[in-house]
């Protein structure tokens, strides 16, 4: 939460101090292509199961589920719209959640904080749908699983490669502030976090429906 909270406030400051000197700078119209979202997330993580693949050790044929927890998150957008079509896009997110991986017993759960570092293409339409200005957006980055030091079970920080794609809607309602929601997935391999007997190769994808305010500058 630390680094979502300076996420925020780094994002506030360059729009903040960038709209007062566009009042006398030609970089005017530039910043008021920029704004800053905050979102609620909901995060629901597809189960998955595999065969246990034990590196330097043999493969017995384990079988192994990974059950993530559903949780609520929030996420953090820095946009920048050049023009219809056109556009890119910062994004953090956070969520706590627990990984709960089982075999035919036992189980284990490691409380685990997630924060995902992406980059992404933009598209909005140039016209409104039923008062409503549509976004779609594509991109890639990071996640980090870090458990945590009372439930993550001594176990490390792990990043995984992470794809995304969101869609959804949003309105100004008042000034420059507006409200926007939508839909997320990002797609990545499941954590192991370094560990031969969690390791099983299998790919997930965690669905995100959001709600929340933007401020254009």
């Amino acid at each position: 939460m630390i680094r979502f909270a300076s996420f925020v406030s780094a994002a506030a400051f360059f729009c903040c101090v960038g709209a007062a000197s566009a009042q006398v700078t030609p970089l005017d119209k530039q910043l008021a292509r920029i704004d800053l979202g905050v979102s609620a997330t909901g995060e629901f993580t597809r189960t998955v199961s595999g065969t246990v693949y034990p590196t330097g050790a043999p493969n017995l044929g384990t079988t192994l589920s990974d059950d993530t927890s559903t949780t609520v998150g929030v996420s953090a957008n820095l946009r920048y719209v050049a023009k219809p079509f056109v556009g890119f896009e910062l994004n953090y997110g956070y969520a706590r959640y627990t990984e709960n991986f089982s075999y035919p017993p036992p189980s284990l759960g490691v409380q685990t904080n997630a924060e995902e570092y992406t980059v992404g293409y933009l598209v909005t339409p140039g016209h409104q749908i039923h008062g409503l200005q549509p976004f779609v957006s594509v991109g890639a980055g990071t996640t980090e699983f870090k458990p945590t030091p009372d439930g993550g079970e001594g176990l490390r920080t792990q990043a995984r490669m992470t794809y995304y794609y969101s869609l959804g809607v949003q309105q100004e309602v008042f000034g420059h502030l507006g409200i926007r929601a939508g839909f997320r997935q990002k797609f990545f391999l499941a954590p192991d976090f370094g560990q031969n007997y969690f390791t099983i190769k299998q790919h997930t994808f965690t669905s995100e429906p959001t709600v929340g305010f933007y401020v254009r500058f």
